[in-house]
């Protein structure tokens, strides 16, 4: 095959099918960065959307997923279905997840979860939360807690359902 005469012909075509191709990736597996971490959050209270308060401490013996999204956050909205299908497959094995809102409003954010069926808890995000997990300066951003409440896994960016299978699988 002339690789030239290919290039020649097929120019045109191939450089819009290739950005294209790397814009559905990118749309389907952001990039993220997964840090190692360890220690523990700051002590913290919380109240999820239904009013019931917690504790992180409440959630020690459960592998934990901290996410902190927004209703406004395209990657934050396009991860949660498989934070969700995620959650479904590994709660009854000690799996959990909190989904904090930096969202001003609270009936925004219940709406929200109520309109596309998540079934995880939601709390909002106050400045004290944030803080104990060292400040969120993007969205979508994870913590992965172990068992013990020890931090374990930061991720930047969007979590998707392989992701969160090779980070929270072996804790459980």
């Amino acid at each position: 095959m002339d690789w030239k005469a290919f290039y020649r012909r097929h120019n045109g075509k191939l450089v819009p099918l290739l950005l294209v191709g790397l814009i559905v990736y990118l749309w389907f597996r952001p990039p993220a960065w997964v840090e190692t971490v360890s220690g523990e959050p700051a002590p913290v209270r919380f109240t999820t959307l239904d009013g019931a308060v917690h504790a992180l401490a409440d959630l020690r013996g459960k592998v934990v997923l901290v996410n902190f999204w927004a209703t406004w956050c395209p990657y934050c909205r396009h991860e949660m279905p498989a934070m969700e299908r995620f959650y479904r497959d590994h709660r009854q094995r000690g799996f959990e997840i909190v989904a904090f809102s930096v969202d001003e409003d609270p009936g925004r954010v219940a709406a929200f979860m109520r309109e596309h069926g998540y079934t995880f808890p939601a709390a909002m995000a106050d400045v004290a939360i944030q803080q104990a997990f060292g400040g969120v300066s993007r969205l979508p951003t994870s913590y992965i807690l172990d068992r013990e409440g020890r931090l374990r896994h930061k991720v930047h960016g969007q979590v998707h359902y392989g992701r969160l299978r090779a980070l929270v699988e072996p804790l459980l």
